[in-house]
């Protein structure tokens, strides 16, 4: 049995240390050989603005994005490779607290290294927004940022550390959220510093 998570809001449960170091630096590991294949890249929004924070993915489905827009695709756009697999240790995680039914097809990683950050933003490129979002913290502690399901919304901060897990549902599915800043030297985990964060998705019909 693994612990209750402690709930932020309806739908935003967030499991604090749910990973120990052992099972975290597995990972760090995981994601930068997968990164050899299909390497970090900074994309571009559709008004031409490279996004601070370096991204790659794993699974069958990878989500880019260039002056065409936001979408899932099945190969990196810039080796056309196809994505490396998910590591066996996400796909069970997602089942002991994402979808035990429906695996994840997509597991965006994002590095945040400086000053990177992310503006509040929807996960709305999924088919079916009935399945959660799980994102890992691995590195670095971010203050992360939640509000409501419109941009307006009050909204709210937290810290998330190295090895906590959260998960986005039901209600908060739709919620606005992003990261405000990434405390720098709060973690060693990463080689070279930074924050990997691992989004496993659903984002392929069910």
């Amino acid at each position: 049995m693994f612990a209750q998570p402690l709930a932020v809001m309806p739908g935003f449960d967030v499991w604090p240390g749910f990973l120990d170091v052992a099972a975290q630096r597995d990972l760090v590991q995981a994601v930068f050989a997968a990164a050899e294949q299909t390497p970090f890249a900074h994309y571009r929004t559709a008004s031409g603005k490279a996004m601070s924070v370096a991204m790659t993915a794993l699974g069958p489905l990878g989500w880019t994005s260039d002056a065409a827009g936001y979408r899932y695709a099945d190969r990196h756009p810039g080796t056309d490779r196809p994505w490396p697999p998910m590591p066996a240790s996400l796909m069970d995680l997602w089942r002991r607290l994402g979808d035990a039914d429906t695996a994840p097809d997509s597991c965006l990683v994002n590095l945040y290294c400086g000053a990177a950050r992310m503006g509040l933003h929807q996960d709305r490129d999924e088919a079916d927004p009935r399945f959660p979002v799980l994102s890992v913290s691995l590195g670095d502690t971010a203050v992360f940022r939640i509000g409501g399901v419109n941009r307006k919304d009050p909204t709210r901060s937290l810290k998330l550390t190295s090895g906590d897990v959260l998960r986005l549902s039901g209600p908060a599915r739709m919620a606005f959220h992003g990261v405000d800043r990434v405390i720098a030297g709060s973690s060693s985990l990463v080689p070279g510093g930074g924050r990997i964060n691992l989004t496993l998705r659903r984002a392929g019909a069910g």
